[in-house]
């Protein structure tokens, strides 16, 4: 049995490490000028401190317009370690994406990683979150907090992901552009930006773009319409406001996991047993946002936040007939039209006390949705919406007080703490009851206090350590709760909320040798939400009674030569169960299954124990840019008990392109290779999958190549 290494183990790493550090610094400062990157203030945080004082795992991303085809967030998020970014080739199901293990078990969506953008939340209150609204043609940058501070947000135990649109600027223009490539995949889009000189009108930005491909595997084509719109003021009294719009329209096919066996026959086919079912999805949401921050005096300043949004999912499932006909099933067409709203108030305060800052907010989210569950059949004829089988009325809210201090005691010293009341109310009200199906109403609530600590030393002006702990918190989303592993076939709303300790120890440094962050984690979680099993179309959940996630982070990025810069990352993160599971009878399925003992020491499953990335790029403003990236992922276990893994994988990507700027116009072009070698891998996997159809492989080497042009007016 596999056994973990030892914290003491991680902080005798940092030890070495700020030895080694801090030799290089006093060895060259004496001869060089140290180079400085340009500053960048982390906002994640709320305290608006450079990325170099900053005392959590932060990293900052610029979005580049220019080397890939902007369609998903798996293309810019990369190299951030800790983060796990899984594409399964398959857009029905968004992106999988996990961070420090947190998140690795969802089947769809995203889970354990909160996500914002320009300030508005893409997650709702109970966890549950999707990347499909994110405009890469219109992004300006993304952060990404990962551990101890994630807490600062609520629910959710993993990190969080703030993305933030581009503001319009200078003068009026107007960009087409278009991308090709494998799959016949297509993407055409159109961007309107312009700055503002007078206060009553305002900067804009307008993105608009239509992408379709056939997809990688059978059945897997997707067709997808994203409008984004962000309009900035910045008034006379010095306030400022964003109103961001936003529209996604997305419909795709869905393939479904395959067997090992199926994978290595043939990665592109689909499972013969979903064949008849037409499994795929359609979603359409429309959202819309206000943000108003305004500085009353040097002392005080204001923010305001308030959102609302409608999101309409239809999705076609492979239950089979047999099942879908017994009296308590609710079908296999899953059919709810949902609406979200909510708002967040923040007062912060300067020098009130002395070199102090202190921050005060309310943020209150809620959600209400119509779920209806159809057959997915009429006779003989699948893939058609059926009888009705479930209807309800679902309803979540949060109301969150937070307080954040971040006290500079002395010259090189700042303490940072945070507590926040996290609470969450859930409410479903059953309207499909029979004979047969009784009221499966109920309500529950889940609380929490959330503190979170910081201490930060600034050794020297050019390196920075610190120390955290914070207490995390991890709600069941409604789709969990819906289907317990154990329990009646009936709802019911049993399953716990995730508690979470993390310890933190960090490193940072910007030298000579360039811009250097180590992290070491230690995380133990209690009643930690995991995968039961995944059954023909059906997910359920259980709760592990303890488990331990603990590792290292590290990332050095530097420029090396005038426009040559290098980045690259590591990350290991040992997640196991700390404790037995024991063996449980799910009757939550249409017949009573056997959910077998998990034994302490197993791994996690949907968690890469070691990750790396490495990538070189000579990136101009105008002229030949051109880029190298390799990256590595150990294998993933698909299951709890470990029986088998989606093996390692080293893949690799190139791009090159030319930029052309002509008085009024300018002209972009890339052309990229990706997966380089061509390796047969699998890129994500389906915990805990029943069927053994754990395997969602990872396209082949596939190329794009775009062309856009700017005119300004």
């Amino acid at each position: 049995m596999y056994q973990s290494p030892k914290f003491p183990f991680v902080r005798s790493t940092l030890s070495c490490l700020i030895a080694c550090v801090g030799q290089n610094i006093y060895a060259e400062n004496d001869t060089q000028e140290v180079q400085r990157l340009d500053t960048i203030v982390i906002q994640a945080t709320r305290t608006d401190r450079e990325r170099l004082t900053t005392p959590a795992s932060v990293y900052y991303l610029n979005q580049e317009q220019d080397n890939s085809m902007n369609v998903n967030l798996s293309e810019t998020l990369k190299g951030v370690p800790g983060l796990q970014l899984n594409n399964r080739e398959n857009y029905a199901q968004d992106l999988q994406i996990s961070m420090r293990g947190f998140g690795a078990r969802s089947s769809f969506g995203v889970r354990g990683v909160r996500l914002y953008v320009d300030g508005i939340p893409a997650t709702m209150p109970d966890g549950q979150g999707q990347t499909s609204n994110i405009d890469l043609n219109s992004l300006d940058h993304i952060e990404v907090l990962g551990g101890a501070f994630s807490s600062l947000y609520g629910n959710s135990s993993g990190g969080t992901i703030l993305t933030t649109t581009r503001e319009g600027q200078g003068a009026d223009s107007i960009e087409l552009g278009h991308s090709a490539g494998s799959q016949n995949k297509g993407q055409t889009k159109l961007v309107l930006q312009g700055g503002s000189e007078n206060a009553d009108e305002p900067a804009y930005i307008i993105s608009s773009s239509y992408f379709d491909t056939n997809g990688y595997r059978d059945h897997s084509s997707a067709h997808k319409v994203l409008n984004n719109a962000k309009l900035t003021w910045d008034l006379e009294d010095g306030s400022k406001i964003n109103w961001m719009n936003n529209y996604v329209k997305i419909a795709a096919d869905d393939p479904g996991g395959l067997e090992r066996k199926d994978w290595k026959a043939n990665p592109k086919q689909i499972d013969s047993r979903i064949q008849g079912f037409n499994t795929r999805k359609e979603i359409e949401q429309f959202q819309t946002g206000l943000t108003w921050n305004k500085s009353i005096n040097d002392q005080h300043e204001l923010y305001g936040m308030a959102y609302w949004g409608q999101r309409e999912v239809i999705q076609y499932q492979s239950i089979s007939k047999f099942f879908q006909s017994l009296e308590k099933q609710p079908g296999g067409v899953i059919d709810f039209d949902r609406q979200f709203y909510g708002a967040d108030l923040r007062w912060t305060g300067r020098d009130i006390l002395p070199n102090t800052k202190l921050i005060a907010g309310l943020a209150v989210d809620a959600m209400t949705e119509d779920r209806k569950g159809y057959l997915n059949y009429v006779g003989n004829t699948f893939g058609v919406k059926g009888e009705l089988r479930r209807d309800e009325d679902n309803t979540l809210w949060n109301l969150d007080p937070y307080l954040q201090a971040s006290y500079h005691f002395a010259p090189d010293w700042t303490l940072d703490a945070g507590l926040r009341y996290s609470n969450v109310h859930f409410k479903s009200e059953d309207h499909y009851i029979t004979d047969v199906n009784g009221d499966n109403s109920g309500k529950t609530t889940f609380d929490k206090l959330l503190p979170s600590l910081s201490l930060s030393w600034k050794i020297l002006p050019e390196l920075m350590t610190y120390a955290s702990y914070a207490q995390g918190f991890e709600t069941p989303t409604f789709t969990e709760m819906a289907y317990p592993a154990s329990g009646s076939f009936d709802k019911a709303l049993n399953l716990k909320a995730a508690e979470s300790e993390t310890y933190e120890l960090g490193l940072k440094s910007a030298n000579i040798l360039g811009d250097f962050t180590v992290a070491v984690f230690h995380t133990t979680t209690q009643d930690d939400i995991v995968s039961a099993g995944n059954d023909n179309g059906r997910s359920t959940f259980r709760n592990a009674d303890k488990t331990l996630r603990e590792g290292i982070e590290l990332s050095w990025n530097k420029n090396l030569w005038r426009n040559l810069t290098a980045q690259a990352s590591y990350s290991y993160i040992d997640a196991t169960f700390d404790a037995d599971i024991p063996e449980i009878l799910s009757t939550s399925m249409p017949v009573t299954v056997l959910v077998p003992r998990v034994a302490a020491g197993n791994y996690i499953p949907g968690i890469a124990k070691n990750q790396a990335f490495l990538s070189l790029g000579w990136k101009p403003e105008s002229g030949l840019h051109a880029g190298l990236d390799v990256r590595y992922s150990d294998r993933i276990y698909v299951n709890d008990l470990n029986s088998d893994a989606a093996p390692s994988y080293t893949v690799a990507g190139a791009n090159i392109g030319y930029n052309w700027n002509m008085k009024d116009w300018s002209v972009k072009t890339f052309a990229r290779v990706d997966n380089l070698f061509d390796k047969d891998y699998s890129g994500s996997v389906i915990v805990n999958e029943s069927n053994n159809r754990f395997f969602e492989p990872a396209e082949g080497r596939s190329w794009s190549a775009g062309l856009s042009v700017t005119k300004e007016f």
